[in-house]
C-alpha cells in the first residue's frame, strides 16, 4: 500500500480494469432515479457475494458462513463488528442469495407492535407463498430485552430466519437466549486493500459510481482516504463523494482533480473507531493496560494516543493508572504509585489538553519500571481464605488491653499468652511473635526491583520466627 500505484487501474488485482471480481462496471437498465439519488454508500452495496469485499475469515472459500449460505443451512445469525464493515450489505445479500423476503427493522425506532407485525406477516407468506422471510434487525443491542425475548419463540418455530447486526459484543448486550440460538460471527475493519478496492470501483462504475465522470484521482489521494477512514467503508465512499461533488472541473482539462489537498479537506480528521461503552473502549484500555504489564512503553504511549484523540475520560484513564501502579508494578517500585496518583491528581486539576503530559509521564514510568503483582495475589489469597475458610480469632495477645484482662479474669489465658510485644522496644524494631493463630503465608515477594531487598528482609524475619518458635532446634 505503500507504492504510488496505489490507485492505478491494475493496483491489488489481475483484472485490467483494476475493479477485482465482479466489480467490472455494467450499465443496468434497472437502476433507477431512486438509486441515482442514493448517497454513493448506498449505490455501491454489493450485489452479490463475490462483490462482497473484505471479511475472508467467514466468507473465503469453504469457510463457515459462505457454506451455510450456499447451501441454504442457517436459522439465526448475529453479525457483530464496528461501523461500514458491511454487516447490513451481509445480511442483505444472504437474504437475495437464498431468495429470501427480506424485512429490515432497527433496534432504534422499531418497536415491539412492529416486530409481531413482522412476524405475522411472514407467517401468512410463509402459510400462502411457501416463502421464507429474512427478519434483519439492525442494532439489535438497542432492543430491551422484552423486546428481545419477543423473537424467541418465532424463530424456534422458524417462522422467520433471524439475522442482527450489533456494533456491540452480543455476549454482554444480547439476551443469554437469543445469542445461544444464533450463530455469532465478528466481522473486523477493512484491510486497506479491500478499502481500495471499493474506492476503484466507485471510480470506475458508471452506473452506481463516478463512472460517468472525467475524474483524476491521485495516488496521495487515494491513500490518505484509506488511511483516514480507519476500516470504516462508508465513512470512505461517503468522504470520496463529498470530493468529488465539491470540486470544480478544471478550467483547461475539464477533469475534476481530486489530489491530496482535497482528499485531506474532505475527511480533515480521522475517525477513530472507539464507542465510550463499546468493544473499542474496553479493548483499547485492554491493550494500554497490557503494554505498561509487558513493558512496552512505546505501544502504551500509542494506545494512550487513541483514547485522547476519541475523546476518552481522562479521569477513567487516570483511574487505570493508579490501579496498575499496585496490580502490575507493586512492590518491585512503590514510587510507581506515587507517581500514578499525583497523575490523577495532577489530570484532575489541569484538564485537557495538558493533561495529556502527566498521563503520558505515569505511563512511560509504569511500563519501564520493574514489575512484581506478588502484593496483589497476596490479597486475592487471603480474602478467598476468609470467604472459604474457617474464621481466624484474633490471639489473646493481639487484642485490646480491655478484652485481654478479661480473658485472663476468665481463667482462658494467662499473662503469658495475653502479653503483647511491643516491636520498637526490641532491636532492629524486630520481636518473633504470632500474629495469626496459624502458620499461614500469603505474601511471597519476588526479586524484582526494590522487592528483591523486601525479599532479604522478610527472610531474615522468618527465620528468626522460626527459629524462636523451634529453640530446641536452632
Amino acid at each position: 500500500m505503500e507504492s504510488d500505484d496505489l490507485f492505478s487501474p491494475d493496483a491489488g488485482t489481475d483484472d485490467p480494469t483494476g475493479l477485482g471480481p465482479g466489480l467490472n462496471p455494467v450499465e443496468s437498465g434497472g437502476e433507477s432515479a431512486i438509486l441515482a439519488n442514493q448517497p454513493l454508500a448506498a449505490r455501491m452495496r454489493p450485489r452479490t457475494l463475490d462483490e462482497y469485499v473484505g471479511q475472508r475469515h467467514i466468507l473465503g472459500e469453504g469457510r463457515l458462513l459462505r457454506r451455510a449460505v450456499e447451501a441454504d443451512r442457517f436459522t439465526s445469525l448475529i453479525f457483530y463488528g464496528p461501523p461500514g464493515v458491511g454487516k447490513t450489505s451481509l445480511a442483505e445479500l444472504i437474504a437475495h442469495r437464498t431468495e429470501s423476503r427480506f424485512v429490515n427493522l432497527s433496534g432504534v425506532e422499531s418497536n415491539v407492535a412492529e416486530i409481531r407485525q413482522a412476524v405475522e406477516a411472514a407467517r401468512s407468506i410463509l402459510r400462502t407463498q411457501k416463502r421464507v422471510t429474512t427478519l434483519f434487525v439492525d442494532e439489535i443491542h438497542r432492543f430491551n430485552k422484552a423486546q428481545q425475548d419477543v423473537l424467541l419463540p418465532h424463530i424456534e418455530r422458524g417462522t422467520v430466519r433471524f439475522i442482527g447486526a450489533t456494533t456491540h459484543n452480543p455476549f454482554f448486550y444480547i439476551n443469554s437466549p437469543l445469542v445461544s440460538r444464533s450463530q455469532v460471527f465478528q466481522l473486523e475493519p477493512l484491510e486497506e486493500e479491500d478499502l481500495a478496492e471499493l474506492l476503484r470501483a466507485a471510480v470506475a462504475d458508471p452506473a452506481r459510481g463516478f463512472g460517468k465522470l472525467d475524474l483524476d484521482v491521485s495516488g496521495d489521494a487515494a491513500r490518505h482516504l484509506v488511511r483516514m477512514c480507519d476500516g470504516d467503508a462508508r465513512k470512505l465512499l461517503t468522504s470520496f463523494e463529498l470530493a468529488v461533488l465539491t470540486t470544480e472541473p478544471d478550467e483547461e482539462s475539464g477533469k475534476i482533480v481530486i489530489d491530496l489537498a482535497v482528499a485531506e479537506d474532505s475527511i480533515q480528521r480521522k475517525t477513530i473507531v472507539y464507542d465510550a461503552d463499546g468493544d473499542a473502549h474496553y479493548d483499547t484500555i485492554s491493550a494500554f493496560i497490557k503494554s505498561m504489564r509487558g513493558s512496552d512503553p512505546d505501544a502504551a504511549l500509542y494506545w494512550l494516543a487513541k483514547m485522547l484523540h476519541a475523546g476518552e475520560d481522562i479521569r477513567f484513564i487516570a483511574r487505570r493508572l493508579v490501579i496498575a501502579a499496585s496490580e502490575d508494578v507493586g512492590m518491585a517500585d512503590s514510587n510507581a504509585l506515587r507517581v500514578a496518583v499525583a497523575a490523577q491528581q495532577a489530570v484532575e486539576f489541569i484538564g485537557m489538553p495538558e493533561a495529556r503530559i502527566p498521563l503520558a509521564h505515569a505511563t512511560v514510568y509504569l511500563a519501564t519500571a520493574p514489575k512484581s503483582n506478588r502484593a496483589y495475589a497476596a490479597i486475592d489469597r487471603a480474602l478467598k481464605d476468609v470467604a472459604e475458610g474457617r474464621t481466624l480469632a484474633v490471639p489473646a495477645h493481639l487484642r485490646t488491653k480491655t478484652r485481654k484482662k478479661l480473658a485472663r479474669e476468665a481463667g482462658g489465658a494467662s499473662a503469658e499468652d495475653t502479653d503483647y510485644r511491643y516491636s520498637h522496644d526490641y532491636e532492629g524494631a524486630y520481636v518473633p511473635q504470632a500474629y495469626l493463630p496459624e502458620g499461614r503465608v500469603y505474601y511471597e515477594p519476588g526479586d524484582q526491583g526494590m522487592e528483591k531487598r523486601v525479599a532479604e528482609r522478610l527472610e531474615y524475619w522468618r527465620a528468626r520466627f522460626e527459629a524462636a518458635e523451634k529453640p530446641g532446634e536452632a
